[in-house]
């Protein structure tokens, strides 16, 4: 089906067999790779039933923009907000390498989406928090030469060796919490798999370690930490998101929250974790596209705050796009979440 996107045109269009689809939507956890290099690295238990190898169809859509664009026109995406894979420069041991290696894919994105179909691409930075003070330069370059509207982090960092590991809310990266709200552009916390030293949990049942359990028990962790940091007190206007419906912080912060009231402090937070996650936090659909999960999400997250995205292309834009076009929605609710949301997050103003 073709169609144009214009500034002043965004509705639901009534396809055939009773489909609607919005058009104009944009969507935030979508994934590329440089053929110059292996982003993804060993990726374990990700494989699917069907005799199609799945990580050959990921790879190809991971390295050409131009299948994106198809799948895009097909299913009413505007732009997507481009990421470089996990785990990435997270699991890059040689702090050196590591900087270099985040300068380059960010040249590479820029190069090969962003400035070659500009109305269809922006970006998050990659940034090496081994080293948080070239982060931070890295993170300036991308926002103010490339025109990238944020970074996002695969997780805690490897840094020397694989057992050694830091997360995001140590003091050691708080120049980088400080630079981001300096720019005004969020951090997008991606899944890793659980640390080495934190797997003994998953020994016998490895196909939980990844996307399907793994990865969301360990970014919501990491996100809990930072929440508990304070860094949220000093730096008020900073801004996380978190994907996948929000790890099942929605569903467990009140009652995280809840037992907290009747401890010891935990961390050097001033206020309710749930102030927080209300005010500095957003989550999108990526990857989780189940109706009754995100009408609950609805009913616990400030609607300003929630996000389409797919995850592609570990998954299926079809799918989630189909599934956000049909959920149970007002017009106007289904165009903030689907596009207006990002927009005004991102400060996107060619769109």
């Amino acid at each position: 089906m073709d169609f144009k996107f214009r500034k002043d045109y965004v509705q639901d269009y009534v396809a055939p067999y009773g489909q609607e689809i919005m058009y104009g939507k944009i969507a935030l956890e979508e994934h590329y790779e440089s053929p110059d290099w292996d982003a993804t690295g060993d990726p374990q238990n990700e494989t699917t039933r069907d005799k199609e190898d799945y990580f050959e169809a990921v790879k190809a859509r991971l390295h050409s923009a131009e299948r994106r664009i198809s799948d895009m026109e097909r299913n009413g995406v505007e732009m997507f907000i481009m990421s470089l894979t996990q785990p990435g420069v997270q699991e890059v041991l040689n702090t050196k390498e590591a900087v270099k290696i985040a300068h380059n894919m960010n040249l590479w994105v820029y190069e090969n989406y962003v400035q070659k179909y500009p109305k269809r691409f922006n970006a998050f930075a990659a940034v090496a928090m081994q080293d948080p003070a070239s982060a931070c330069k890295e993170l300036e370059f991308c926002v103010k030469e490339l025109g990238f509207v944020g970074a996002l982090i695969n997780g805690y960092t490897m840094k020397d060796d694989k057992n050694n590991v830091e997360y995001l809310d140590e003091p050691q990266n708080f120049c980088f919490w400080k630079k981001m709200a300096e720019l005004n552009v969020p951090l997008y916390l991606h899944p890793r798999d659980p640390a080495p030293s934190q797997q003994r949990a998953y020994e016998g049942y490895p196909g939980l370690l990844g996307s399907a359990w793994g990865f969301g028990a360990e970014t919501s962790l990491h996100a809990i930490r930072i929440l508990c940091s304070g860094i949220f007190d000093e730096l008020p206007t900073a801004k996380l998101i978190l994907g996948h419906l929000g790890e099942g912080l929605p569903f467990g912060l009140s009652r995280l929250q809840h037992r907290l009231n009747n401890q010891k402090p935990c961390g050097s937070h001033k206020k309710p974790l749930t102030d927080y996650f209300e005010n500095n936090v957003w989550i999108t659909t990526s990857g989780h596209f189940h109706t009754r999960a995100f009408l609950n999400t609805l009913l616990e997250c400030d609607n300003n705050k929630v996000m389409f995205s797919s995850d592609t292309p570990y998954e299926s834009l079809d799918e989630a796009a189909t599934w956000f076009d049909n959920v149970p929605l007002s017009y106007t609710e289904r165009v903030k979440i689907g596009r207006q949301n990002a927009i005004d997050l991102l400060n996107l103003k060619n769109i």
